[in-house]
């Protein structure tokens, strides 16, 4: 809309996490890392909790992070115990906006869904892999970081987007769009 005030390129947004914040992971850095965001508030937007137990189960030679809220620790005990011997630690909780940005700026890599993470991840320009299950990258709401992939289903599914937000459950009881998904 102001175009003919400036210029044609497009502001990426951003967040500014603070010394304090950085200090707080800072020892969390030790070691390369990757982080995993499985939760989100739309159950449909997530990925599988089997589909993130197989991501895990292919990662060598990384520290993993799970992140999320307090209300995902249940979630990502979950996975956590269904995994191989891994490195994984659960942060659900323990470190707030600002400072689980600070963590994603520096990941090898970020796994989320379709959610906050995704944004999170673009405003520090933190690698980011998205998993879009119910939702699609054409509504405009894909990631934004300079290194970044989307993964979605390359199934044809008739269903598929169900909603703009997702939904606490499949419309249609399958959920194929996250089980067919390729991790």
């Amino acid at each position: 809309m102001i175009e003919d005030l400036t210029d044609s390129k497009t502001a990426l947004p951003k967040l500014y996490p603070s010394i304090e914040d950085f200090k707080v992971v800072e020892g969390y850095k030790k070691q390369k890392y990757v982080c995993l965001a499985p939760a989100s508030v739309w159950f449909t937007k997530q990925l599988h909790y089997t589909k993130w137990i197989e991501l895990i189960n292919k990662i060598s030679d990384f520290k993993i992070y799970l992140l999320g809220a307090p209300s995902d620790t249940k979630l990502c005990e979950n996975i956590k115990q269904q995994c191989e011997e891994k490195d994984i630690e659960i942060l659900c909780g323990k470190l707030s906006f600002l400072q689980s940005a600070a963590l994603m700026q520096n990941a090898k890599m970020n796994y989320v869904n379709d959610s906050a993470p995704m944004h999170i991840a673009s405003s520090v320009n933190a690698p980011v892999t998205v998993f879009f299950c119910s939702t699609i990258p054409e509504f405009g709401f894909g990631p934004l970081s300079d290194n970044s992939n989307v993964m979605q289903t390359k199934e044809n599914l008739v269903c598929r987007p169900c909603g703009l937000h997702g939904y606490r459950q499949c419309p249609l009881g399958h959920y194929k769009c996250a089980l067919t998904l390729e991790v």
